[in-house]
C-alpha cells in the first residue's frame, strides 16, 4: 500500500542508509503494534504514513542549523512531509493528522491519540536498540532513557488498567523484540549455563 511513499522517502534520504533503515524499522514496528491494537484502516494509514516520514526533517535541520535533534525534526518535518505526500498522491485524507504526528513524535506530554502513542513507542523501541542501550555505561544517558520511559508511561493516551501505556513495549520485550534489562539477560545466561551441566 505504501510502496510509492517508501520509495519517495528512500529517494529523499538517498546516500544515508542509517536513516533509511531507521524509518523502515520504525514503520515495521508501528504496523505490528497497530495491528495488535486493532486500529481502524484510516488510523493505520495515518500511523504507517507518519512512521515512514517521522524523521524526514533531519537532513534539512543539519543543512540549516547543523543539528538534527527532536525539536528540529518536529519543526521542519511536517512541511517536507507535506511536499512528499502531495507529490506521491493518495494521502489527502490523512495528511493533516500525519503532519501533527510528525510535529509531536518527540513530545511525550501531548499524546492525543493511539496513533501518536504507537508512533512514539515504535520510534523509542528502534532508538533504544540503535543507541545500543544494552551497553549504556554513561550514567546521564541511562537516566535520560529512564526519564523518557517514565514520560511516555505518564502521558500515555491509553490509561485503562488493562491497557496502560508501555504494556505493548513490555510485551515486545518479553517476546525478545526489545532489549531486556541486563539483570534478566544475566539470569537467562546463568539458567542456560547450569542446564548444560
Amino acid at each position: 500500500m505504501h510502496e510509492r511513499l517508501l520509495t519517495a522517502a528512500i529517494e529523499y534520504d538517498k546516500g544515508d542508509p542509517k536513516r533509511i533503515q531507521h524509518f523502515i524499522k520504525v514503520h515495521s514496528f508501528a504496523r505490528l503494534i497497530g495491528k495488535q491494537e486493532k486500529l481502524s484502516d484510516e488510523m493505520m494509514k495515518t500511523l504507517e504514513t507518519a512512521a515512514i516520514l517521522h524523521d524526514i526533517g533531519i537532513h534539512e535541520g543539519e543543512r540549516l542549523y547543523g543539528r538534527n535533534d527532536g525539536e528540529i525534526q518536529q519543526k521542519l518535518g511536517p512541511g517536507i512531509a507535506k511536499e512528499i505526500l502531495e507529490s506521491v498522491g493518495g494521502y489527502e485524507d490523512v495528511a493533516e493528522r500525519v503532519m501533527r504526528l510528525i510535529a509531536h513524535h518527540h513530545t511525550y506530554t501531548d499524546i492525543d491519540g493511539k496513533d501518536l502513542q504507537i508512533l512514539i513507542e515504535a520510534d523509542f523501541i528502534v532508538n533504544l536498540y540503535e543507541d545500543n542501550a544494552e551497553n549504556i555505561c554513561h550514567r546521564k544517558r541511562k537516566k535520560d532513557t529512564e526519564r523518557q520511559l517514565r514520560d511516555i508511561k505518564r502521558h500515555s493516551y491509553r490509561q485503562t488498567p488493562q491497557n496502560t501505556g508501555l504494556n505493548i513495549t513490555k510485551r515486545l520485550m518479553i517476546k525478545g523484540l526489545l532489549l531486556k534489562p541486563r539483570s534478566e539477560i544475566y539470569r537467562q545466561h546463568r539458567r542456560k549455563h547450569f542446564q548444560r551441566r
